[in-house]
């Protein structure tokens, strides 16, 4: 007796689900497709927000930037829930390997005083500018409109949760855990000349209200002048001063940043190339904060480095800026 054994192919009834086959047409979908778009509750909303009645609790109206498709700003690095953790679980694991090589090695210990001191007066205060950071995206999380940029907004309020943690740690481990370094940090940024102009425009942007003014202000002007001044410029200043160590606790935020630099430089260059309307008012947003923030860190970029260190960042700054395609 022999068996004979057949196979036979079952075409599947559907490909994905309805609302990405209206999208992209019935095949198969990327998880990012599925996680991402026309996720966002359009209809069936039986209360406006009492707080401000004349608009629906997901209300396109709340930027003054116009789009025919809020999905146009498709993230570069696709990312949904379970790419971002796995990715920044990979980012924090290579962190947490050099906070431990750092300590278990009694690194802190070949710091000069003069280093320590530095290390509290001009990078740990900064913890408090990456909270701001962390409210900052989340407010837009809440009142953006469409799931492709506000849950990346989401995940950049979370990443910026974890550097102000990064940069406390940092404190903690020049103070022996015992968390004085973190009050003198906080004494500076509540106190000292230097910090002034920076806490003023942190708390400008907390009660900016327009969310993609907001994502201009902090995610282009503010982080490209902090990524710049501080984890290269100063960085460098550190490492010529015996501080070459201090790099490897800031790792994280060098990598972060060029990482999420494709992300803001994607959503800038869709919603200028939608309409002059908008490629006009991201112009002026960008004015009026790249203006706000080299007033603001002046001060402090000329006490930490030098006059010219904030010309060549706002330098950096332009020409990323034309790359993105504003005027």
């Amino acid at each position: 007796m022999t068996i004979e054994i057949k196979t036979s192919m079952l075409e599947p009834v559907r490909h994905t689900f309805a609302h990405i086959e209206r999208r992209f047409g019935d095949k198969p979908a990327t998880r990012y497709q599925e996680a991402t778009y026309d996720v966002q509750s359009e209809t069936n909303f039986h209360y406006r927000p009492l707080w401000q009645p004349d608009l629906e609790l997901n209300d396109p109206r709340r930027t003054d930037i116009q789009m025919n498709d809020w999905y146009a700003f498709k993230d570069p690095r696709q990312f949904y829930y379970g790419s971002y953790v796995q990715q920044r679980a990979k980012m924090q694991e290579a962190a947490e390997n050099n906070y431990a090589f750092f300590e278990k090695r009694n690194l802190a210990d070949h710091l000069s005083e003069e280093l320590r001191a530095s290390l509290i007066r001009f990078l740990v205060p900064f913890r408090h500018v990456e909270h701001t950071a962390n409210l900052n995206n989340v407010y837009g999380a809440a009142y953006g409109y469409g799931t492709a940029i506000t849950q990346a907004l989401m995940f950049d309020g979370m990443d910026r949760l974890g550097m102000a943690q990064y940069l406390s740690r940092i404190g903690l481990i020049l103070d022996g855990n015992s968390g004085d370094s973190l009050v003198e940090a906080k004494t500076q940024w509540m106190s000292a000349d230097i910090w002034q102009g920076v806490r003023a425009i942190c708390e400008e942007m907390l009660v900016t209200k327009d969310w993609f003014e907001l994502l201009i202000a902090q995610d282009f002007v503010i982080d490209n002048l902090v990524a710049n001044l501080v984890y290269e410029q100063w960085d460098e200043k550190l490492a010529e001063n015996g501080g070459q160590d201090v790099a490897m606790l800031t790792e994280f935020m060098r990598v972060w940043h060029k990482d999420t630099a494709r992300w803001v430089d994607a959503v800038i260059k869709v919603a200028a190339v939608e309409s002059d309307e908008n490629q006009l008012l991201i112009s002026g947003w960008v004015t009026k904060w790249r203006g706000k923030a080299a007033e603001a860190f002046a001060p402090l970029c000329n006490e930490m480095l030098s006059e010219k260190a904030l010309t060549d960042a706002l330098s950096v700054m332009d020409k990323r800026l034309a790359k993105a395609g504003i005027k």
